[in-house]
């Protein structure tokens, strides 16, 4: 039989888990967004070399 105490130990536990897991999500989110950011950046500078080379054609 589990006492008072040993039942909050536990949902302690729980609690810590979810907060470690939510962190670990987080931290991998933001590494994803900044390789969109990079790969937005590396379409801008395409565009911008094409706009060039419309001009100079022109």
């Amino acid at each position: 039989m589990s006492t008072h105490a040993e039942r909050e130990r536990e949902r302690e536990r729980e609690r810590e888990r979810e907060t470690r897991r939510r962190k670990r999500r987080k931290r991998r989110r933001r590494r994803k967004r900044k390789k969109k950011r990079k790969k937005e950046r590396e379409r801008e500078r395409e565009r911008e070399r094409e706009r060039e080379r419309e001009r100079e054609w022109k």
